[in-house]
């Protein structure tokens, strides 16, 4: 963050909240011309500040709407075992969101299904499948309070 001036931060927050926004846009809003904005853009993605781009999804609309948070814990903590999970999850597509935790369990998994049935077809057949998985607690979203992509910078 150290490398950032604030019109770079500016352009991260405006980025942030809406990719689609073109350096020409983006000027406009900061009083510059677009051809400084887009190096800086450039810059900001060659740094890896800007990992990618992307298009957030409705999930009621791609029908994906129960959210379910799984804490894992494994039998075994070795670094094969974990290791191995940690491969095992990335082939899994209804997970969206995986992190390796401190604490009382060992994973924290975010899964969006069609529903409930869906949801325990997926335990049953992919994420029991995986070695090691000593207990699973389910937990699901009731309600979205919060969602957000965007880091506060």
């Amino acid at each position: 963050m150290e490398n950032l001036d604030q019109t770079d931060i500016t352009i991260l927050r405006i980025l942030q909240n809406d990719s689609k926004k073109t350096a020409k846009e983006i000027a406009k809003i900061l009083n510059l011309t677009p051809s400084p904005v887009y190096e800086r853009i450039r810059r900001l993605e060659n740094q890896g500040f800007i990992k990618k781009y992307v298009a957030i999804l409705d999930k009621k609309l791609i029908e994906r709407s129960v959210t379910t948070i799984c804490q894992v814990s494994m039998r075994y903590h070795s670094e094969a075992f974990i290791e191995k999970f940690e491969e095992q999850i990335q082939n899994l597509d209804e997970v969206q969101e995986c992190y390796h935790m401190a604490g009382q369990v060992d994973f924290i998994l975010k899964i969006n299904t069609k529903g409930l049935e869906d949801y325990h077809n997926f335990v049953k057949y992919k994420l029991s499948k995986i070695e090691n998985i000593g207990v699973l607690n389910s937990t699901f979203v009731l309600k979205d309070i919060k969602n957000s992509s965007e880091f506060y910078i």
